[in-house]
């Protein structure tokens, strides 16, 4: 087995694989428009998506990126796409609310989650966007077994809602999806699968400027302050006044936001890259090349590149700041007791970025008065994220009142003794990531 003192390529980067191919663009410092319809405050997937809504209803769209575009996690997370991804998470119930009612919220949930998929898909055909998407499916795999059963019923429930034709792989029958011995079977979504995610951020950003949104990078916003009909946008490079404003920051929600920098919890999870494998290696990992999610509490994540070539790993290696390279020592070790057979193997690259938690682990839209928001990706936002963008954008060209799907929902939950610092991560995560051992000891 490889030391941790030689995993790593003679030429490993701290950086993104995925920008090896496309990197967040750097933005002249062209001189800030006095006035916009819309200001979108973040420019990743959410806050471009709501632009090109914006622009489709002929309405001007003024995005605002603290830095690069696409910089955050856009073009770092795994880029698995998953309609209904947070099946796992049950509905809260709601003051007043029966059990009937709950379900019946929690099925239109599930079918809106599954809208953020087709969302995506229409997304890339209609602009050609070129990011390896690969719709194999996507494999959830069973920690211990008390799990198995407990996702059959939800997967009925996800059936039942969207007809997704999911369905449960007995752990006798796991071999032919994915070449490790320490699963107990696995829930198969077929609708789902995996695309270059920096390369679909390119193609959004380009999509957004040719229908007329404008993009300013490396302008982070200070402040934002409501006055009679509108809204002024404080930044290092000016003010802006516009007429309403989108919240579209998710993970890097800071203070200064309307306060919802204490409605999201910002996580740092990370990912690491192998060297190239050979062919039969690759093959014998993923053999239908699915993307892979575990049952655990603290999950980890993997996927073969889109050129089938190197492992793709990733998850919550620690729950306090640490440099990339410790983080990937500790994803590499991961990474052979789920695969042995990697024993060897090096790592090429290792990164981090930042996804956005919230207290009901769903994410939400929602605004009044001119500010709108789209936050708490919950680690799932490469479709759902997008298609809440969107969502905004078409309920702010409705200039509706009404709920626009089953992720409007009112105030984002939040927590009376959190103010935006994390301090409780360290000791929540270390928790989680004890019982996920010890669950997984007694399942041997």
């Amino acid at each position: 087995m490889a030391s941790t003192a030689d995993i790593f390529t003679p030429d490993f980067q701290r950086r993104p694989y995925w920008w090896e191919a496309y990197e967040p663009p750097e933005t002249g410092l062209d001189t800030l428009p006095a006035h916009a319809d819309v200001v979108i405050v973040g420019g990743g997937y959410t806050g471009i998506c709501c632009a090109l809504a914006l622009r489709r209803a002929g309405i001007e769209a003024l995005v605002l990126e603290a830095g690069r575009p696409g910089q955050g996690a856009s073009t770092r997370s795994g880029g698995q796409v998953s309609g209904g991804v947070n099946v796992q998470k049950k509905a809260l119930a709601s003051v007043g609310e029966s059990p009937a009612q709950r379900e019946q919220r929690l099925a239109q949930r599930l079918r809106d989650a599954a809208d953020s998929m087709t969302y995506v898909e229409s997304l890339i055909e209609t602009h050609g966007i070129q990011c390896g998407w690969r719709k194999t499916g996507r494999l959830t795999t069973m920690w211990v077994p008390q799990h198995y059963q407990a996702w059959q019923q939800r997967l009925d429930q996800l059936n039942s809602c969207t007809g997704s034709n999911a369905r449960m792989i007995p752990r006798d029958q796991l071999a032919a999806e994915i070449g490790s011995p320490i699963y107990h079977g696995a829930a198969l979504i077929e609708r789902a699968g995996h695309l270059h995610p920096a390369q679909l951020y390119g193609g959004m950003l380009q999509a957004a400027r040719d229908a007329g949104a404008r993009v300013h990078g490396n302008t982070p916003v200070q402040r934002i302050a409501r006055l009679a009909g509108g809204y002024d946008i404080d930044t290092p490079r000016g003010t802006v006044r516009a007429q309403q404003v989108v919240i579209a920051t998710n993970g890097y929600t800071g203070p200064g936001l309307a306060d919802l920098g204490r409605k999201v919890v910002p996580i740092a999870t990370y990912m690491i890259a192998t060297e190239e494998l050979s062919p039969d290696l690759a093959a014998s990992l993923l053999p239908t090349n699915r993307a892979v999610s575990e049952s655990r509490r603290v999950v980890n994540h993997y996927r073969l590149s889109p050129d089938g070539r190197r492992l793709l790993f990733g998850g919550r290696a620690r729950f306090t700041p640490t440099r990339e390279d410790t983080t990937a020592r500790l994803l590499h070790r991961a990474m052979l007791k789920r695969f042995p057979q990697l024993a060897g193997t090096r790592i090429s690259h290792s990164w981090g970025g930042n996804v956005a938690m919230t207290l009901d682990s769903m994410p939400h839209i929602g605004g009044a008065d001119g500010l709108y928001y789209a936050l708490g990706c919950n680690g799932s936002g490469v479709a759902m994220m997008s298609y809440l963008g969107d969502s905004v954008g078409r309920k702010i060209a409705a200039q509706s009142r009404d709920p626009i799907n089953a992720f409007d929902m009112g105030e984002i939950p939040g927590h009376p003794f959190y103010f935006g610092n994390t301090w409780f991560l360290f000791g929540i995560g270390s928790w989680y990531q004890a019982r996920d051992a010890y669950d997984h000891w007694r399942a041997r």
